[in-house]
């Protein structure tokens, strides 16, 4: 309370300044107004923290000065003061906006305690505010570094299609940045404060997908104790982000076609339909035309999450975005673990142009991250990076894809995960955080490099 201010309005000039006193000896700046027409004055040239205002007074009320306030000073609170307190004076004041209203003759007690809510109020809105600036510099597009022109047709998309309703499917290698640019969609629209719900549907059994998604009734299954919301309902009016959608089995693809397309759903082992206003936008690292044809995801779902497909290019495409990053991901780990970089010395950038980044983005930010951590120097120096970077791999980019280029990709990506599983003691779990994707794409990856077994076991 200490150091507020207060405007105080009253047409009883004697009432006005013994209040006023009072205040001031509580440690609170206060102005004071004895009319209506003076409040708006200095709210004009001023905000306070609170106002506190007589309804009566002689060239209007307190409703005025409310109305003012609440117009021009939104972040003001404004308690109402009255002589002649009624329940429906009560109701319409808090309808009105005000914070409170007090009857005359006023209780010390009851008027401290109700600046203080009303301060402890606006530092919570404060608070919110900021919360929602680091959100936006986290997960805002601007937070996605880029120069090259595929990347500025991806953020000219995002800014075209954020404030619509259309179903987004956002496609490209794992790593390459899907998640952060779902994120920077939801930022940039009109649902940006309501839920965003992320959801990675490889990431969990196909038993327990659909129950995640749409919640279950109690009873419905084993271990069912009590009804669950699912994720739809947690995303209502804001937006639900499915990774990994070619994961999704047929019979969970019947009922996201339902969704996308009526907006309703049963939850499982339940015959009431659940409607929902919800923002769907998914990602997936496969060719789902591909899928198509090979019958392991529907036709008629394929057309409705394929409104509007953004497809972002792997870094390897991207070579000129890579000292952008990789000083963006330095400045970054620098803040977050208070350790000094003078930057990279020029061969680490080379070295890193000349690699393929199987791993993209996210592989860039794991290597700088560690590089900066373990370096020892005051500079970045080639010895600091990974060993397939640091031998100065070439790896050809061969537009065709044939099994030449196949071959070439896994080599650097298999030294990554063998170099990181020894790190970890082969502890699959660490590993994945480490690399920064999903257990299950882990997994995936292991079996087909030949790394689904430990060496002497």
């Amino acid at each position: 309370m200490k150091n507020s201010t207060i405007l105080l309005v009253d047409d009883d000039r004697h009432l006005l300044e013994s209040m006023a006193l009072w205040l001031r000896e509580q440690h609170v700046e206060v102005e004071t107004a004895a009319s209506c027409q003076e409040a708006i004055a200095k709210m004009r040239d001023r905000a306070f923290d609170i106002v506190l205002s007589d309804i009566r007074l002689d060239d209007g009320d307190g409703f005025d000065v409310l109305a003012f306030s609440r117009k021009n000073r939104p972040e003001q609170s404004v308690i109402l003061l009255t002589g002649y307190g009624t329940v429906d004076t009560a109701i319409e004041a808090l309808r009105a906006g005000a914070f409170d209203l007090l009857t005359k003759p006023l209780i010390d007690e009851e008027l401290l305690l109700s600046i203080e809510r009303a301060l402890s109020q606006r530092k919570v809105v404060e608070e919110n505010v900021q919360l929602k600036a680091q959100l936006d510099l986290r997960f805002g597009l601007e937070n996605i570094v880029g120069h090259e022109h595929r990347m500025q047709k991806v953020f000219d998309m995002v800014e075209r299609i954020a404030d619509t309703r259309a179903t987004v499917l956002i496609t490209g290698e794992s790593g390459t940045g899907k998640s952060l640019l779902a994120r920077a969609i939801h930022r940039r629209g009109s649902r940006r404060d309501q839920a965003f719900v992320e959801v990675a549907c490889g990431a969990m059994p196909e038993s327990l997908l659909e129950s995640e998604l749409f919640g279950h009734a109690a009873g419905s299954f084993t271990g069912a104790t009590g009804d669950k919301i699912g994720k739809f309902t947690q995303a209502d009016k804001g937006t639900i982000f499915l990774d990994e959608i070619g994961t999704a089995s047929a019979s969970l693809q019947v009922k996201l076609l339902r969704v996308l397309q009526e907006l309703e759903f049963e939850p499982v082992g339940s015959t009431k339909t659940q409607r929902v206003d919800t923002r769907v936008i998914l990602a997936t690292n496969e060719k789902l035309e591909q899928a198509v044809a090979a019958g392991r995801f529907r036709q008629d779902l394929y057309y409705r999450v394929n409104v509007i497909n953004i497809e972002v290019p792997p870094l390897r495409e991207r070579i000129a975005d890579i000292p952008l990053l990789a000083n963006h991901f330095l400045q970054r780990t620098c803040e977050e673990s208070g350790k000094r970089s003078q930057g990279f010395s020029d061969d680490v950038i080379t070295a890193m142009q000349r690699y393929n980044w199987p791993g993209n983005v996210r592989e860039l930010q794991n290597v700088v991250e560690r590089a900066v951590l373990l370096g020892r120097g005051p500079k970045v120096q080639v010895e600091d990076l990974t060993p397939a970077i640091a031998s100065g791999q070439i790896v050809s980019i061969d537009p065709v894809g044939n099994k030449a280029l196949k071959e070439a990709l896994e080599s650097p990506e298999r030294a990554i995960i063998l170099d990181v599983l020894e790190m970890h003691q082969w502890n699959r779990n660490a590993t994945a955080d480490a690399l920064g994707i999903n257990r299950t794409t882990l997994y995936k990856k292991m079996k087909r490099l030949g790394l689904d077994k430990q060496p002497g076991r």
